[in-house]
This record gives structure tokens, C-alpha cells and sequence, in this order.
């Protein structure tokens, strides 16, 4: 199966949008029956609130019809007619307003449409550099598409392209340079995927974020290269790392905002590079990182803090890596319960613990260095019992935290 095949059904359906309603009108009679009942009611509701605001008791009579009042008559008459007639015009107006607009949408779509195509053959070349061109092609598309659906289609094919069968480095073995330059120049094409999804969710504040809101579907992939995401927000939509294997370069949140919808590190793995949260605050909606083996690399979570939501760190492996959990300040719901600390080296020195906010409950400690001196606040939840009495010599405790000296 060629790779723009594997694109095309890795994809997701399209997000339903509001343009696709957009010629579902009700017919002119009827449109004008409901027009004309709306507006005899509100002549009605006017003419009631000025009899009643006035306080007239009733209306003198007379038996004849001089000529002022036939007059009168006469421009009432006139000014029914001229307002029915602006009720119609009213209505077949905007009747056309919305049928030229759902017309140009659908050219808008129908550019759209092929330009996609067009990107997405250039994906499946054999060359690098025209894949490269594809993938611009297909950034540019996502931040020009006329609405949600056809943005997340666009961003849906990069991230199927990461997820295709990832081919490691050959080595420098003279005998396969050759193929190692194929395996470079294609790398670049995935190292541009993954630079553009990280600039387009760091633009400062003030600039169009056109894919804020927007899913992320990064499932099973190997990253390696940079991501960079230092000051992103994420508001809403799901980034997702679930089974993601980290074995090379720098993925940095540093001062990100996760202020709604969930970011995703399931059952990923933290084989090499570095991957770092200094910085980030965690304010609402959740991180998950159930089942994340930390076996190498280093992972910093330095100076964060857990205002809201919550972060899963439930039956995590920290068997190799080096996880800093420094000055951070946990407020709100963070889960170690079943976390299994096996080698390496874990850092919670400095942090602050709010009451209740913290589980390590059923956590094993069985040869991580895991060190909470001059950790401050309340004792997280099921800490004391994880670790057991005495603590082991590789686990130091908080010294406000150990029982008193007989």
C-alpha cells in the first residue's frame, strides 16, 4: 500500500461545521408567513404597552369621516403596504445573503479540496524534497481552511505521516550511506512536522492561533527530534503522546499553560533526550501519563505547578531516567498511586505539598533514588506507607514528615 493510501485511511472523519447547514432555509411563503405574524405581533405588543403605559380608557367615537381622518387612513394604508414590502424585500434579501455565502463557501471548499490533494500526492513522492513541500503545503492549508473540519483534516494527515512504520538509522557503515542519506532526508521531513505543530501552538498571544482547539493525534510515535512548546496554551482539544517513544531531542513545555481539554502521554516511553515542563502550570483540564516508563533521558518538572485539574502519574515506571520534580507546588489532585520507582533517579526536593493534593498510594520503592528533602506541607497520601519503616537509605524523606525521635 503506497504511503498517501496509508494517509488517506488514517485520517478521521471531518468535524461536523455550521456551513453545512447553510441552505437549509424554509421556503419564501413560508419565511414571509412567520415574518409577517412576527411583525403583526410585535405592532401588536408596541400598540398594547403605549395603551397601557398612556392610560387611555377608551376610544372617542364619531359618526362621520371628515376628511383629516379619511387622510389618515390613506397614509396608513400606504405605510402597511410599504412595510410589507420591506418585510419582502427583508426576506428575499436575506435569503440571497445566504445562499451567496454558502455559495462562496462551497468554492472556498471545493479550492480547498484540490490544493489538499494535491499536498497529499506530494507526501507520497519518493523524493524528500517534494515531500517537504507537501507538508508546508499542508500547514498553510490548515491555517487557511474555511472551517474547523477541514483544518483538523490537515492536521490529522501530519500526524499520520508521523505514525507511519518509522525506519531507524541504518548507521554510518560505508557500505549503507547510501541508504543512511535516503533515512536523513526523510528524517528532515519529519523533524518539520513535528517543528511546525510545536510553532503553531507557541504563537504569543495577539497572533492568529488557527489550530488552538484542535487535536493533536500523536499516538505511537517516535520523536526524535525537538518539539518546542515553551508559552503554548492549551485551552481545549486533545494533544495525544499515548505509546509515543521520546529517544532523541528536546521536547520543551517550559512555562505552558494547561488551562482545558487533556494532554495525552499514555503508556510512553522516555528512552533518551529530555523532555521538560519547567515552568508549566497545570490549571484545568488533565495530563495523563498512566503507564509512562521513564528509562532514560531526563524529564524535569521544575518550579510547575498544579493549581487544577489533575495529573496522572498512576503505575508510571521510573526504572533509568533522571525526573526532577524540584520547587514544584502541588495544590491540586497529582496521582503516583501504583507508580513504580526501580532505578534511577527521582528529585521532589523543595516541593510544596497541599493537604490532600498528593497520592502515593500501593507506589514501590525498590532502587530509585528518590529524595523529598526540604519538601514542605502536608505528607502526600500513602507516601509513608509506600515507602515502609524504616525508610530505605535510598528514599529521604522530608524531616517534617518523619515521626519524632523517642
Amino acid at each position: 500500500m503506497s504511503p498517501v493510501s496509508i494517509l488517506m485511511r488514517s485520517i478521521r472523519r471531518p468535524r461536523s461545521s455550521p456551513n453545512d447547514r447553510e441552505l437549509r432555509l424554509w421556503k419564501v411563503g413560508r419565511a414571509l408567513t412567520v415574518t409577517f405574524a412576527v411583525a403583526v405581533l410585535a405592532a401588536g405588543s408596541a400598540f398594547y404597552s403605549l395603551v397601557v403605559l398612556l392610560d387611555i380608557q377608551e376610544i372617542d367615537t364619531t359618526a362621520k369621516l371628515d376628511a383629516k381622518t379619511l387622510f389618515d387612513l390613506v397614509k396608513l394604508s400606504f405605510g402597511v403596504v410599504a412595510g410589507a414590502g420591506a418585510l419582502v424585500a427583508l426576506v428575499v434579501a436575506y435569503r440571497r445573503q445566504r445562499v451567496d455565502e454558502a455559495g462562496a463557501h462551497r468554492d472556498a471548499t471545493r479550492l480547498h479540496t484540490e490544493r489538499f490533494s494535491q499536498a497529499v500526492d506530494k507526501l507520497g513522492s519518493d523524493s524528500p524534497a517534494v515531500r517537504l513541500g507537501g507538508v508546508h503545503a499542508l500547514a498553510g492549508l490548515a491555517d487557511d481552511a474555511p472551517d474547523d473540519g477541514l483544518r483538523q483534516t490537515c492536521i490529522d494527515v501530519l500526524c499520520a505521516y508521523l505514525q507511519l512504520p518509522f525506519t531507524p538509522d541504518p548507521g554510518t557503515d560505508p557500505a549503507v550511506q547510501e541508504e543512511r542519506h535516503r533515512y536523513l532526508a526523510f528524517r528532515k521531513v519529519r523533524h518539520t512536522i513535528l517543528r511546525l505543530i510545536g510553532d503553531h501552538y507557541r504563537r504569543p498571544r495577539g497572533t492568529h492561533r488557527s489550530w488552538e482547539g484542535c487535536d493533536v493525534d500523536l499516538t505511537g510515535v517516535t520523536i526524535d527530534g525537538s518539539m518546542d512548546f515553551r508559552g503554548a496554551v492549551f485551552s481545549s482539544g486533545m494533544v495525544d503522546f499515548s505509546g509515543a517513544v521520546f529517544s532523541d531531542g528536546t521536547v520543551d513545555f517550559r512555562d505552558t499553560v494547561f488551562s482545558g481539554g487533556a494532554v495525552n502521554f499514555i503508556d510512553a516511553t522516555f528512552s533518551g533526550g529530555a523532555v521538560s515542563f519547567g515552568g508549566a502550570t497545570f490549571s484545568g483540564g488533565a495530563v495523563y501519563l498512566h503507564g509512562a516508563v521513564f528509562s532514560g533521558g531526563e524529564v524535569s518538572f521544575n518550579g510547575a505547578v498544579f493549581s487544577g485539574g489533575a495529573v496522572f502519574f498512576s503505575g508510571a515506571v521510573f526504572s533509568d531516567s533522571t525526573v526532577y520534580f524540584s520547587n514544584a507546588v502541588f495544590s491540586d489532585r497529582v496521582v503516583f498511586d501504583s507508580a513504580v520507582f526501580s532505578g534511577g533517579a527521582v528529585f521532589f526536593s523543595g516541593a510544596v505539598f497541599s493537604d490532600g493534593a498528593v497520592f502515593f498510594s500501593n507506589a514501590v520503592f525498590s532502587g530509585s533514588n528518590v529524595s523529598f528533602a526540604g519538601s514542605t506541607g502536608s505528607t502526600p497520601q500513602g507516601l509513608l506507607t509506600a515507602v515502609g519503616t524504616p525508610a530505605p537509605a535510598e528514599v529521604v524523606l522530608s524531616s517534617a514528615w518523619l515521626p519524632p525521635v523517642p
